[in-house]
């Protein structure tokens, strides 16, 4: 048996060849005529899902613009985006630029998790996988610099004082790590750190020489504007981490105090501080340049920290900002700090803008002891005099977590288009349930009341208190009309679903028990 085992191998690997023969170039051709097409637009790949996967096989390293077509940033940034991809063609061949349009590209718009526009991921060996993000790049020039340090070397390593002042005179901005040695953890830290600040040109050295000439004796990091040196950073394993460290330099893209228009707002937003202090003053009042040297001395303290915004309360344009922290012109110079991850705000207690109650009032924030801001109207005489009940923050809490009522409410913005066309609706609908002794109609506007209890939605938006011993939201996604409303209310009103559970409609319930403390401090107020 062995024998014929042996005799038949040569013949099996005959066949092999004479089947791998037998395939005809205009087979191999067929094959890859099937793959999906990869058109390019201004040097950059033009992907899909049913690209995708081959964009990524086929390329090293592909930096990728998820964008929407209407959107006046994407078109923006997509120029900016194309430079980029021209300008490296030639230069790094291995690195690919594409952009998906996730208006069409739904899956792929999920499957990355994309919520904002435009949004830039990397893509490494294939892998799609936890892509890179890429995040608050804008400019061509800093698109190339931020794939180069991802791609090789993220610093420059200086040996001399004349490479140290041609990197600190090359921009406006740039950052210089001086280290006894190279091999250590914070020489990571800021080689990471680098990656992530493209907008400035990255050195290093352990020379002592160029140490000594700068007067630098430990680990330091030094932030270097116009040529001079503006801030020192000691550099201690583990005490710092690329999160800090990049929080730090990016602030120095803004100005100590950064007046807030339509240019700033997206450098504000693009630099990695989740904390806000906002002053608002009239810049042509008589006391603006006092105010204004005091906020700007408080300022320095909190580089890194805290951002410290100016906005104009002459400015028109300005106007949506005025509404959303609830500013009016009596209140005026107003100081208030804003947490971009919470949407927390926080009323600086003093009156007087001094550098002493910026500070208290900033360290107080920083140390937990701040207390929060939460603005409501007035309550109204006849809040309750007609078929749709006014609500306002300080009366929220007693009307809607009310065991024996079922309150029905809508939740709008006067300025809003939609709203006002519902309003007439909402009117009817309380008059149709004015004489339920169990259930109210309710109306609230968000613009002027802080309500922490409930999630805010794209306005208008509607929920439903239930009546019983649970506290239980509601969320009504239903059509627009009295009948829709009507009907839905019924259907609510004849059962209390448990806590947590979806209804036979589809709308989603949420225990809010121990969401009653909440408003404890508003009512205060």
């Amino acid at each position: 048996m062995k024998t014929h085992q042996f005799f038949f191998l040569p013949l099996l690997f005959l066949t092999g060849f004479l089947a791998a023969d037998s395939i005809s170039p205009n087979e191999t051709k067929l094959k890859k005529s099937k793959l999906p097409k990869i058109k390019k637009e201004n040097n950059v790949l033009l992907l899909k899902k049913s690209n995708f996967d081959r964009a990524l096989k086929e390329t090293k390293y592909l930096l990728v613009e998820f964008y929407v077509s209407l959107s006046q940033s994407s078109q923006n940034l997509s120029e900016e985006f194309a430079e980029a991809a021209r300008q490296l063609k030639k230069e790094a061949p291995r690195i690919q630029f594409g952009k998906i349009d996730v208006t069409h590209q739904h899956d792929l718009r999920k499957e990355f998790n994309i919520r904002e526009f435009p949004t830039v991921k990397f893509f490494v060996d294939g892998s799609r996988e936890d892509p890179i993000d890429c995040k608050g790049v804008r400019q061509a020039s800093a698109f190339i610099t931020w794939v180069k340090r991802r791609t090789g070397p993220s610093t420059v390593l200086i040996n001399s004082t004349d490479q140290a002042e041609a990197i600190i005179h090359a921009d406006d901005l740039a950052v210089i790590g001086f280290f006894k040695e190279l091999h250590n953890d914070s020489v990571k830290v800021f080689c990471e750190t680098a990656r992530d600040v493209p907008e400035m040109p990255f050195g290093m050295t352990a020379s002592k020489d160029v140490c000594a000439n700068y007067g630098i004796q430990k680990n330091t990091l030094v932030v270097f504007k116009k040529g001079k040196p503006v801030h020192n950073e000691v550099l201690e394993d583990g005490r710092q981490n690329k999160l800090d460290l990049t929080r730090l330099i990016k602030t120095f893209t803004l100005d100590l105090v950064t007046e807030y228009n339509l240019e700033t707002s997206v450098k504000i937003f693009d630099v990695p501080v989740e904390n806000h202090i906002l002053l608002f003053t009239p810049t042509n009042s008589e006391t603006f340049n006092e105010i204004y040297e005091n906020y700007k001395s408080a300022a320095a303290e909190f580089r890194g920290k805290i951002i410290f915004v100016l906005v104009d309360t002459n400015e028109t344009r300005n106007g949506r900002v005025f509404e959303y922290f609830r500013i009016r012109e009596v209140d005026v110079p107003a100081v208030r700090i804003l947490n971009l991850t919470s949407d927390a705000k926080y009323k600086m207690p003093a009156d007087e803008v001094t550098v002493e109650n910026l500070k208290e009032f900033c360290q107080s924030y920083l140390n937990g002891k701040a207390k929060l801001h939460l603005s409501s109207e007035e309550i109204p005489e006849d809040w309750d005099k007609m078929p749709v009940k006014v609500l306002v923050g300080n009366n929220f809490n007693k009307i809607v977590f009310n065991k024996t009522l079922t309150v029905f409410v809508m939740f709008y913005a006067p300025w809003s288009y939609d709203c006002r066309k519902l309003l007439p609706i909402w009117d009817k609908l309380g008059e149709q349930y004015e004489s339920r002794k169990d259930i109210i109609i309710a109306k609230i506007d968000v613009t002027a009341n802080d309500i922490l209890s409930i999630g805010l939605d794209r306005y208008p938006f509607f929920r439903l208190f239930p009546a019983g011993p649970d506290y239980q939201e509601v969320a009504y996604a239903g059509e627009h009309t009295l009948e829709a409303f009507s009907e839905f209310l019924e259907e609510q009103s004849k059962t209390k679903a448990e806590a947590g559970e979806k209804d036979p409609s589809g709308e989603i319930k949420e225990d809010l028990s121990q969401k009653e403390t909440v408003r404890t401090e508003k009512e205060e107020l």
